[in-house]
């Protein structure tokens, strides 16, 4: 059995600074109408909160740009999913209508100002690890092909599959995806396990189109 079907799974940091938060989703009967409502208020809610011209000083935006740039990532090049969420929303566009549980997943990204996503259930094993790109490292990405070097991304026994940049075509949600595992990458210190939980919940309770499933921090692996 792969540590990642242990729940949440064992993660080998060798990223110091990062806490990885995961729960696992089930989409239901999605209801576009809520969707669509919850998607106008985060959006709504992000306008209300933030300025473009401030949102590099925001203390959970600069934390992670921190990060990256400790991974050996220029966060203004390659910019954190998040941030690059939040900003196209301060710049006037709305949340697009992908799948329920990606549109839940981004939600939650702009919300908490962290990046996340969400991979279709089964498409990852275990071991995972947490670490910088290597020099020539590349995956197939949701944005085509993706030079990894120097990038914060997590990886399994197949290799990359994900970054707080972009993620791998292996773990894209589809059409018919029902069940996901959710990760939030979140800055040691500034924004904790117990938020994220929260915040998700109360999307949920705003747009009740999944269940909530386990989550948790991952755990050290030995």
């Amino acid at each position: 059995m792969s540590d990642v079907l242990t729940f949440p799974p064992a993660v080998s940091a060798e990223l110091p600074g990062w806490v990885l938060w995961w729960a696992n989703l089930a989409w239901g009967e999605g209801d576009e109408e809520c969707l669509a409502t919850l998607r106008a208020r985060v959006v709504a809610r992000a306008r209300a909160s933030h300025r473009l011209e401030e949102l590099a000083d925001h203390p959970t935006v600069a934390a992670v740009r921190r990060l990256f740039r400790q991974a050996g990532c220029d966060p203004t090049r390659y910019r954190p999913s998040s941030e690059a969420l939040l900003r196209r929303v301060l710049k006037g566009e709305d949340l697009p209508a992908i799948h329920p549980l990606v549109d839940l997943n981004n939600c939650l990204s702009i919300e908490l100002v962290v990046p996340a996503c969400v991979m279709a259930a089964g498409s990852v094993a275990g071991p995972v690890t947490l670490r910088a790109g290597r020099p020539g490292e590349a995956m197939a990405s949701l944005r085509g092909p993706f030079d990894l070097a120097g990038k914060p991304l997590l990886a399994d026994q197949r290799g990359p599959f994900g970054t707080p940049i972009t993620d791998s075509e292996r773990v894209r949600v589809k059409a018919g995806t029902r069940q996901a595992v959710l990760v939030a990458y979140l800055p040691a210190g500034v924004v904790t396990a117990q938020c994220a939980s929260t915040a998700l919940q109360a999307l949920l309770a705003e747009a009740p189109v999944a269940t909530r499933g386990a989550c948790g921090v991952s755990e050290k692996a030995n």
